[in-house]
């Protein structure tokens, strides 16, 4: 079976004036189908432009991003954009939720601009419930703790039922214990088969993952399995509803 991401000599090249940046320099690696890792690195290594080009955010200057078994580096914006809203949910650091509109309406907007509309509304509140909100679908944001907007943004990211959910510090706004609740609900999806990558600088998040890609100046610097992989405890997290 075909991985499900594959980096081939992965290169991304930004110019700046004269001068050329290599965000990410000949990277090549693999992610199978419900593997669960991390993507570490410190500020300007190149794991966020990893992230963007395996979310189809981004395109590769040289080299071949396949995307189970596709090579998605060369199709056209509105490919790119079908993949992004059918196969992959993003999480990220600042929730990114739209301040007006309650926690439904927010993990609804993914199924609108897909254009599913059979049983819309059903569906944003069973994503809701899988991450323990099923009491705060009309909430909006400012009436919503951190964890709790995260977990909003957790949904969204899984109503379309994506193959993979690519996080980009998740945790990184949020206190020791919304922090465990959120890790928790990933270890949860990945048993049950979704893919997920978490990027993160922090050791004791990427040991959640059973892999770590450790990136230096845009190089793959390493490629470890984690011996010990931490399980969130569960003793600090709530879940209404599991997967």
């Amino acid at each position: 079976m075909a991985p499900l991401i594959e980096f081939n000599d992965v290169s991304k090249i930004y110019k700046m004036g004269e001068y050329e940046v290599k965000a990410l320099n000949k990277i090549s690696f693999t992610i199978d189908q419900g593997e669960m890792l991390s993507i570490m690195g410190a500020s300007g290594s190149g794991k966020s432009t990893a992230m963007n080009i395996m979310g189809c955010l981004d395109r590769p200057s040289v080299g071949r991003y396949l995307l189970n078994g596709r090579d998605v580096s060369r199709l056209r914006d509105s490919e790119l954009a079908r993949i992004r809203n059918r196969q992959i949910g993003f999480v990220f650091q600042n929730f990114n939720l739209l301040p007006r509109t309650t926690a439904l309406e927010n993990v609804e907007l993914p199924l609108i601009y897909s254009g599913h509309l059979p049983r819309r509304r059903q569906r944003a509140i069973d994503a809701l419930e899988r991450v323990g909100l099923g009491d705060r679908v009309h909430h909006k944001p400012n009436e919503l703790s951190g964890g709790q907007q995260q977990r909003v943004a957790l949904a969204r990211a899984l109503v379309n039922e994506p193959a993979i959910i690519l996080a980009d510090e998740p945790t990184g706004n949020l206190d020791t214990k919304s922090g465990e609740e959120v890790l928790q609900i990933f270890q949860q999806l990945n048993a049950g088969g979704i893919t997920i990558v978490l990027v993160t600088h922090e050791e004791d998040i990427a040991v959640c993952g059973r892999r770590i890609l450790r990136f230096t100046d845009g190089r793959l610097m390493e490629d470890v399995a984690v011996e010990n992989q931490r399980v969130a405890d569960p003793t600090k997290v709530v879940i209404e509803h599991q997967p």
